[in-house]
């Protein structure tokens, strides 16, 4: 039985939220600057490098979360839309925010590979308050 075309979206949404997680995460523990302008507003180096790329003094880095939030969000997906669509999703709107203003404000840069997994998870938010996210 093939899915409805929300739920399919959804999931490939949340693929690509992993592959950029994934991407974001191997840069990290190999020690390399993503593919990203290093100048000016957007920086890519400034953000990754900065002490709010990681997980407090873990040494883990935040786009792990990604990998991990996004895998959850593919499982949920995977069942018929309702309340828990939008609660997790909603979940990731709030941590988005939070990441974009340590950019914009703290850091005074932004990640384009960032900004990709943070429109991801908006288009998430869209498709769970779409009548056919909410289950209506």
């Amino acid at each position: 039985m093939a899915l409805p075309r929300t739920q399919a979206a959804a999931i490939l949404i949340s693929v690509a939220g992993i592959a950029v997680s994934i991407y974001l995460t191997v840069l990290h523990y190999a020690g390399v600057v993503p593919a990203c302008p290093a100048s000016g507003a957007i920086n890519c180096e400034a953000v990754l490098s900065s002490r709010y790329a990681v997980l407090g003094t873990t040494g883990i880095p935040t786009s792990a979360l990604g990998i991990a939030w996004f895998a959850v969000s593919a499982a949920l997906w995977t069942r018929p839309p309702g309340r828990m669509h939008l609660a997790w999703s909603a979940a990731g709107l709030v941590a988005v925010l939070y990441l974009v203003f340590v950019e914009i404000v703290v850091v005074g840069a932004i990640c384009l590979w960032c900004t990709a997994a943070h429109a991801l998870v908006v288009a998430l938010v869209v498709l769970s308050l779409s009548p056919s996210g909410r289950g209506a």
